[in-house]
C-alpha cells in the first residue's frame, strides 16, 4: 500500500483548528480526507459515530490500547480517551489519499514522530487567550466548567507551538486560511 502524507493540525481548544481542516477538506487538488478520531466520551449533539468519532466504550478503547490499535491516543479527560486507529490512516492511503488531522497537542507530536519525514505539524495559534474564552463562550456548546477546564489547559498547549513545524496565528480567519493552505498545498508538492 502506497503511503500518503500526513497533515496534523492542533490547538487549543478555540483557536480555530476544525474551522481550518473543514476548509482544507473542500479543496479538491490537496487530495485530502479526515481521520477520524476514536474516543470514549459520550456523542454530543448530532454527532454520528463513524463520521464524527468512533465512539468507542472505555473498556473498549483500553482494549484496544494493549492490542496495539492505536497511532497514538491520550487521556484527555479523566476516563476520556482519544486516538487515532491504525486502520483509520490505512483505510485512507489505501483510497490514494493524505490524512488530515484535528488532534491534540500531544498526539500531533506523537504522529510528527512516528513519521518525521512525512508529516506537517501544524499548531493554530488564537491572538490570546481572552479571544480562545470569548471564542470558547460564543460556541455555546458547554458548561462554564468545561470551558474553565479547556482554558486551564491552553497554557501548557501553547507553548508546545515551537515543537511544530508551522505555526498558524489565527486573529483573522482569511488569512489563518490561505496560510494553512499554502503550507499544506506546499508540502504535499515536495
Amino acid at each position: 500500500m502506497k503511503q500518503g502524507k500526513l497533515i496534523v493540525f492542533s490547538a487549543p481548544s478555540g483557536s480555530g483548528k476544525t474551522t481550518i481542516v473543514r476548509h482544507l477538506l473542500k479543496q479538491e487538488e490537496l487530495n485530502l480526507e479526515f481521520s477520524i478520531s476514536a474516543t470514549s466520551r459520550e456523542k454530543r449533539g448530532q454527532e454520528v459515530h463513524g463520521k464524527d468519532y468512533y465512539y468507542l466504550s472505555l473498556k473498549e478503547f483500553k482494549d484496544k490500547i494493549k492490542a496495539d490499535e492505536f497511532l497514538e491516543w491520550e487521556e484527555v479527560y479523566r476516563d476520556n480517551f482519544y486516538g487515532t486507529l491504525k486502520t483509520e490512516v490505512e483505510r485512507i492511503w489505501a483510497k490514494g489519499k493524505h490524512v488530515i488531522f484535528d488532534i491534540d497537542v500531544s498526539g500531533g507530536l506523537r504522529i510528527k514522530r512516528k513519521f518525521p519525514e512525512q508529516t506537517l505539524a501544524i499548531f493554530v495559534k488564537p491572538p490570546d487567550l481572552n479571544e480562545l474564552v470569548k471564542r470558547l463562550k460564543e460556541r455555546g456548546e458547554e458548561s462554564e466548567e468545561k470551558i474553565s477546564m479547556r482554558v486551564s489547559k491552553a497554557p501548557a498547549e501553547l507553548a508546545t507551538a515551537p515543537l511544530f513545524d508551522e505555526i498558524v496565528v489565527n486573529s483573522n480567519l482569511e488569512d489563518a486560511l490561505k496560510d494553512a493552505y499554502n503550507l499544506v498545498s506546499d508540502f504535499l508538492k515536495d
